[in-house]
């Protein structure tokens, strides 16, 4: 991460409230743009994994430590009821990080358990409907931003909403062909960056520096 945030081109990080503590500690974060992360408590495998609570930084807090916003997962089930109560306490925290003037950057997917395990649905289509069930949660969305997957017929998918959005990396198991799609992207006029965690942390090269370099002259 002190890699990645040491380029210039790179604005800031996206994490928990333990790595941004790290960060902080460290210098890392002088004059970069902050967002901490929000709901941590639907654990993966769990039974209540769609229930996924805030258990992480609240808008409080996000604003006490002057940050820029906060990021929340929003997966929709539609046949497990803990997904109104994620939806309930996405609203009410779009709504918090309103008054204070930050950020709320959603994250939605259409899911369902297959075999056991939470899987996104990252079809057009269903990426489309995630989109227009959470972008009109909450009393406003004029600081409402999305952070999305790069799925197939993304310019289709981007018709869908007229807020901001970043573009998140997934877990490619191809990275030039996911820098690729990332290029193509990011052409699209409301399409204003990426956060990109584990590809440009954990590259299969181990070439950190490169990795952001070629992710930063995308976006630049």
């Amino acid at each position: 991460l002190r890699t990645a945030l040491a380029d210039p081109g790179v604005d800031g990080v996206l994490a928990t409230s333990d790595i941004l503590d790290d960060l902080v500690l460290l210098g890392a974060l002088e004059d970069k743009v902050v967002f901490s992360s929000m709901n941590r408590g639907g654990l993966v495998g769990a039974t209540f994994e769609f229930d996924d609570r805030m258990t992480g930084a609240t808008a409080a807090s996000t604003a006490r430590y002057r940050m820029n916003g906060a990021k929340m997962l929003c997966r929709v089930a539609l046949d497990d009821p803990g997904t109104l109560s994620m939806m309930t306490e996405c609203a009410r925290a779009v709504d918090e990080l309103a008054d204070h003037g930050l950020i709320a950057m959603l994250e939605p997917f259409l899911s369902r358990r297959v075999d056991g395990k939470v899987r996104n649905d990252l079809s057009p289509d269903a990426v489309i409907k995630s989109i227009h069930i959470l972008q009109g949660i909450g009393s406003t969305s004029a600081y409402t931003w999305m952070k999305l997957p790069v799925v197939d017929e993304m310019e289709r998918v981007m018709d869908a909403t007229t807020l901001p959005t970043l573009l998140l990396g997934g877990d490619p198991s191809d990275p030039d062909a996911a820098f690729a799609a990332w290029e193509k992207a990011l052409g699209l006029p409301s399409v204003r960056g990426l956060v990109v965690g584990r590809t440009l942390l954990y590259p299969h090269d181990d070439d950190v520096a490169g990795a952001v370099a070629t992710a930063v002259s995308l976006v630049r």
